[in-house]
């Protein structure tokens, strides 16, 4: 099968890759197809924007499209960076800025407030534009004082991954090689979801 990843991030169609393409999965990136046009993420929880930007690039193309939209949730800070966690600096979008004011914003707090979870919503839509599936991963951890770890995407070198029972509990998200990350990642969780759920469609496919 064949689907376009409506993301111009290079480091998510990486991991996307990574994660479909051993499985048969083909990913296009927008370049592939002549790029896409700009959507505005305007839907207040992450299921709208992953489902817009699925439909919109679907009915622009005619084809498989998969759109991701993601982010992270500190209870400390109400919800916050959630949808607007791309831009929570101020534009343009920059991990190094974003992590700055996190780190900021969290000043002071002790170590039990800062519980966070990181989600990840995948929306499949069909050559009509159509959405077909819609799954909701998470990861929870905790809110790190100091960056750790190199390999630096998003709020990764700040995120401490919490849950019981992974061998990578304990351990922060930068610090994970790809594919323990992929193991217990928001990310991860609902690619896999989403695969369990493409045998459906596979007789449809363009």
């Amino acid at each position: 099968m064949e689907l376009l990843l409506a993301s111009g991030n290079a480091k998510k169609l990486a991991e996307v890759r990574g994660l479909l393409e051993p499985l048969g999965v083909r990913v296009l990136a927008p370049q592939d197809v002549g790029g896409l046009p700009e959507v505005i993420e305007d839907r207040p929880d992450f299921a709208g924007n992953a489902s817009k930007k699925a439909v919109e690039a679907a009915l622009h193309t005619g084809r498989w499209c998969l759109a991701d939209d993601s982010g992270l949730e500190v209870d400390a800070l109400d919800g916050a960076p959630g949808v607007f966690s791309a831009r929570y600096a101020g534009e343009p979008s920059d991990d190094a800025r974003n992590n700055a004011k996190l780190l900021e914003d969290l000043r002071g707090v002790p170590e039990p407030r800062r519980g966070a979870r990181f989600v990840c919503a995948l929306a499949l839509a069909d050559p009509a534009g159509r959405v077909v599936e819609l799954v909701l991963g998470t990861a929870r951890g905790r809110i790190l004082e100091h960056a750790r770890g190199t390999r630096d995407f998003g709020y990764d070198p700040l995120f401490l991954f919490t849950e019981e029972g992974h061998p990578e509990t304990g351990r922060g998200f930068a610090e994970l090689e790809p594919a323990e990350k992929a193991a217990v990642s928001h990310r991860g969780r609902a690619l896999r979801e989403l695969l369990a759920k493409l045998p459906a469609h596979l007789g449809a496919r363009h």
